[in-house]
């Protein structure tokens, strides 16, 4: 078997969604699955300049999910192409936990995607670079690569949590309502660092608000935003995600290891 390669919005938007049943079976975070992912491919849509997505897939039996799925972003800088997983670039991720996945259901299925990627990185005109971060320690797919890539390199950092403190501060307003987020978004968007990742913070938190999956809590005195945050929900469990806070009422912690896997400028033409 030999995984199939995508470039282009609309087909790898096809496999991400086909994709969802595997991301859900496998537990990934909301930032790896379809709502995020297509979030991002809408961004991309308006921003041709920005590169190109990729998606390399291990086909399951027929009629059924995939056994193993990559998302990837290429990007064209001078001759080098500089390769990154889906998602990496635009809206801040939210901290704490690895927030990407290279979903395999076994190990040989990560094998094969291993074996899908190098495919992708050889069809690639010229020099490319590989940079895959906020990946979980051992990923699968991340060790097979690293065994078929000389140089690579697999580096581990401590993440850093963001904390909610918000009922230091006064009285909270919590909700997971459409409504007290279109108030508060404009302030909660000052902090971002340009315009694009405002753009895709206000994508993503509209649509995960729309689903269900995020909570806003904001501290204020009548007009004034004293403290907010944007926390996505996936079932029970709560991941602080995007705040602010003027006087106080957001913390942060050390958070579990992400794994980086990177391979420098490879194949310089002759």
């Amino acid at each position: 078997m030999v995984a199939r390669v995508a470039v282009g919005r609309a087909p790898v938007l096809r496999e991400v969604r086909a994709a969802e049943p595997l991301a859900a079976a496998l537990s990934a975070p909301l930032t790896a699955r379809a709502p995020w992912l297509t979030a991002v491919l809408n961004d991309g849509a308006a921003r041709p300049l920005q590169g190109r997505p990729a998606a390399v897939v291990v086909d399951g039996a027929p009629g059924a999910p995939p056994r193993a799925a990559g998302f990837l972003h290429l990007r064209r800088r001078g001759p080098v192409t500089a390769v990154t997983l889906l998602g990496q670039g635009g809206a801040p991720l939210p901290g704490g936990r690895p927030p990407a996945r290279l979903p395999a259901r076994d190990a040989e299925a990560a094998g094969l995607l291993a074996d899908g990627v190098l495919l992708l990185l050889d069809s690639l005109h010229g020099p490319w670079s590989l940079r895959l971060s906020g990946l979980p320690l051992g990923d699968p797919t991340a060790r097979a690569l690293a065994a078929r890539l000389p140089t690579a390199v697999l580096a581990n950092e401590r993440s850093t949590r963001l904390l909610d403190a918000l009922d230091r501060v006064g009285p909270v307003e919590r909700s997971r309502g459409g409504h007290l987020l279109e108030r508060w978004l404009p302030a909660l968007l000052a902090a971002a660092p340009d315009r694009r990742a405002r753009g895709l913070l206000r994508a993503t938190a509209r649509l995960h608000a729309a689903t269900g999956h995020l909570e806003v809590a904001v501290a204020a005195d009548g007009d004034r935003l004293r403290a907010g945050l944007l926390t996505l929900l996936d079932g029970d469990d709560r991941w602080p995600w995007w705040g602010i806070a003027h006087d106080g009422g957001l913390g942060s912690e050390m958070g579990a290891p992400v794994s980086t896997l990177s391979v420098p400028l490879r194949r310089w033409p002759r």
